[in-house]
């Protein structure tokens, strides 16, 4: 019995090795976000790693998050700055019309409700489009669109994912409650990407056919009539995958030399 409790392959050293990944992350995380820019690949990079985690998919952590930072380094760039843009100007208004505006009070109002509504679809997105960026192949436009789909369509998610996410923050860096600042301080964005993970994970199978998964591919959303299949919406692999198939090719060809 104690020898099942502490193989390595119990479910709960399983999950409590989850933890020491996270630990790993947010050195990563924290490391390669110092130039601001690389924020985005970053995310990107942590969250491809937390999707696997969640799918029992054990790899290299190390390993796994530079592949993924430099696969799509260019594309989540630019999705980080357009989010930053898009950000700023919405803390400008929003300051300018709780700080700085002395007009009509009911335009006030007006414009704080629409400011305010933008935030929230604002932060849906933000949520939705880095896991899909690391889980998903496509353009930087589609990749908005699928997130702002995701975010409508699977609201009550939505709805959690964001409060669950404004709660820890807030408990964290608002309240300064000590424990959860500890558990940031020790985890710090990773623990937030592998919770949110948990939630989009279930959300992202839905899309992929059942007879398609062990493949890892994905049929869109939406498709033009023009466009291929393979450039809306597909599933990413992972190196696991890529190294059986070199391994299985390789093999393959070796045989078929032999038998030459």
């Amino acid at each position: 019995m104690l020898s099942g409790f502490f193989n390595y392959d119990n479910p709960v050293w399983r999950f409590i090795g989850k933890f020491g990944d996270l630990i790993i992350l947010n050195i990563l995380w924290l490391v390669c976000s110092i130039p601001i820019f690389t924020i985005g690949a970053s995310t990107t990079a942590v969250y491809y790693v937390t999707l696997k985690l969640v799918r029992d998919d054990d790899g290299y952590t190390i390993r796994s998050f530079f592949k993924s930072f430099k696969e799509n380094f260019k594309q989540s760039t630019a999705i980080w700055l357009i989010l930053l843009a898009v950000g700023m100007i919405l803390g400008v208004d929003l300051y300018f019309f709780t700080r700085l505006y002395t007009g009509s009070g009911s335009f006030r109002t007006v414009m704080l409700t629409v400011f305010l509504a933008m935030v929230l679809i604002y932060a849906a997105v933000f949520t939705y489009i880095f896991p899909l960026q690391a889980r998903f192949f496509n353009t930087v436009k589609r990749t908005f669109f699928n997130a702002f789909f995701m975010s409508l369509r699977h609201l009550f998610r939505t709805i959690g994912l964001i409060t669950i996410d404004g709660v820890l923050i807030a408990a964290a860096f608002i309240f300064m409650i000590p424990p959860m600042l500890m558990v940031f301080m020790l985890f710090g964005f990773p623990l937030l990407a592998f919770i949110n993970s948990y939630i989009l994970a279930p959300v992202f199978s839905l899309y992929i056919p059942e007879e398609e998964q062990k493949s890892d591919e994905l049929r869109p959303l939406f498709t033009d009539e023009e466009e291929s299949v393979s450039s809306i919406l597909m599933a990413k692999g992972d190196e696991h995958r890529e190294e059986m198939l070199k391994t299985e090719e390789t093999e393959v060809k070796e045989t078929q030399d032999e038998q030459e």
